[in-house]
């Protein structure tokens, strides 16, 4: 696809057909709606379709499809790599589709391809119910759902797309569809961790689950410790009780609202969350004790609050790069790795951190879903992040540096949220035995590659 200069009477055309708002360059909110989470990307897209619903949707589609116009489409804006923007094409912005609409009947839950997980998780929190989603509630729910979804209920109830029942999509060519295990079972297979590859979903359904509070935050101790603990945590956490999760990171306290005497200092820290009999958690997290944190912030708390713990921290606007793999282990080697970058973590915010992958996460065989890596014990992910843009080489260099020292410890491929754009074969590794399978249904519902502003899926030709 080419950029292609349209005639003014095309883009009045489609302004006039949409219920939502068209963006030009030079409208007066073209800067603040070209603007994504990351602010290391900025790109100029010639157009931005703020669409309201399903029919703007497929307008937008038709229009970029028949315009020959290169498309991306944008849910939340989280994208560590942007691609949810592109220079001098379409964006197609779905922040206006949203909706939470729960069903008491079944515990399912209708969520709008525009949502944000903050936003879900306040309308299920009030029926007691939660869907395992990450662990910022600023995240979009669409780019993370068909990443796969990784967070702090994945050894409980799973990742994100293991909650997922059906979607609604737009098609490349204009046509909606519905997609579950009993129809276009091949789609739904496709988009539970092929990402935005074969459509732009518009709805999603997922099984919500019984959960009202957590017992959950975090427990630091010094980054000289990084080595013992991960050795420690290794063995702990894939034996726990699947009620209990705990990501494990390497990080700077960067103030406020933990106390000053921790601020600037760097620290291996472990990120809980319970789901299970509060009575029960004292035993279970006496292991936790005996390796004596430094500190420890550990308490009963609504499911909503542990998803934005971080918030605060990390609002839209700053400076990211982030890279990502899978681990099936933590030998000492790679922990030695993890301690020497975790003393040179160059700004308060940057950090990284292994998200397990066990429970009923890793019950689901690695060719039900697109998600290619139920076998891995975590997925990693190393991100620079700093507000200043002056710091964004130090902050990406580092986050380099530290990614190449683990990666021979790898298995090869990331999670496809945590990359940024890296090359066909990073992809190609990223989706493992199931890519032919992905490129095949790609074939089938975007045989011209339409959707390609994402961790391209080639269509198989």
């Amino acid at each position: 696809m080419s950029t292609v200069k349209l005639e003014p009477s095309l883009v009045e055309e489609l302004r006039n057909s949409l219920r939502g708002e068209l963006i030009l360059e030079g409208d007066v909110n073209y800067e603040d709606s070209r603007k994504v989470f990351n602010a290391m990307i900025s790109k100029k897209p010639a157009m931005i379709a703020k669409c309201v619903d399903v029919a703007d949707v497929i307008t937008a589609v038709n229009f970029g499809r028949e315009n020959n116009m290169l498309t991306a489409v944008r849910g939340g804006g989280h994208n560590g790599g942007g691609l949810g923007i592109c220079d001098e094409g379409l964006v197609i912005d779905l922040s206006r589709i949203k909706y939470v609409r729960v069903n008491t009947s079944n515990n399912t839950v209708r969520v709008g391809g525009g949502n944000l997980w903050g936003e879900v998780d306040h309308a299920t929190h009030a029926y007691g119910l939660a869907v395992p989603a990450g662990i910022i509630s600023t995240t979009g729910v669409g780019g993370l759902t068909l990443g796969g979804g990784v967070g702090h209920l994945s050894r409980k109830f799973g990742l994100t797309i293991d909650n997922l029942l059906e979607v609604d999509m737009v098609l490349a060519d204009g046509s909606v569809v519905t997609a579950n295990k009993d129809q276009n079972a091949d789609l739904f297979w496709a988009v539970r961790g092929g990402g935005g590859n074969f459509g732009i979903v518009t709805s999603f359904l997922f099984q919500g689950h019984e959960l009202k509070t957590v017992i959950g935050g975090p427990t630091l101790w010094p980054i000289e410790k990084t080595e013992e603990i991960m050795k420690w945590y290794h063995s702990f956490i894939h034996h726990a009780p699947e009620d209990l999760n705990g990501f494990i990171a390497t990080m700077v306290i960067p103030g406020p609202p933990f106390p000053e005497e921790l601020h600037g200092k760097k620290f291996c820290a472990i990120v809980w969350c319970y789901t299970g009999n509060p009575d029960e958690f004292d035993e279970l997290f006496e292991p936790v004790r005996d390796l004596k944190p430094v500190f420890e912030h550990v308490g009963e708390m609504p499911y909503p609050v542990i998803q934005t713990l971080f918030d605060g921290l990390l609002p839209p606007g700053f400076q990211w790069y982030w890279r990502g793999d899978f681990f099936s282990e933590i030998p000492p080697e790679a922990s030695k790795q993890h301690f020497k970058f975790g003393s040179m973590i160059p700004t308060p915010l940057s950090q990284m951190h292994l998200y397990p992958i066990s429970g009923a996460a890793a019950r689901v065989g690695s060719d039900e879903t697109a998600w290619a890596y139920r076998d891995a014990k975590y997925a990693g992910v190393f991100v620079g992040i700093d507000p200043d843009p002056a710091k964004a080489m130090e902050i990406t260099n580092w986050c380099k540096d530290y990614w190449n020292a683990l990666h021979p410890f790898s298995m090869g491929g990331s999670y496809s949220n945590f990359m940024m754009e890296e090359g066909q074969e990073r992809v190609k590794a990223s989706f493992r035995n199931n890519y032919e399978k992905l490129q095949m249904i790609k074939a089938k519902y975007d045989p011209e590659n339409f959707f390609r502003v994402n961790q391209n899926i080639e269509p198989k030709s």
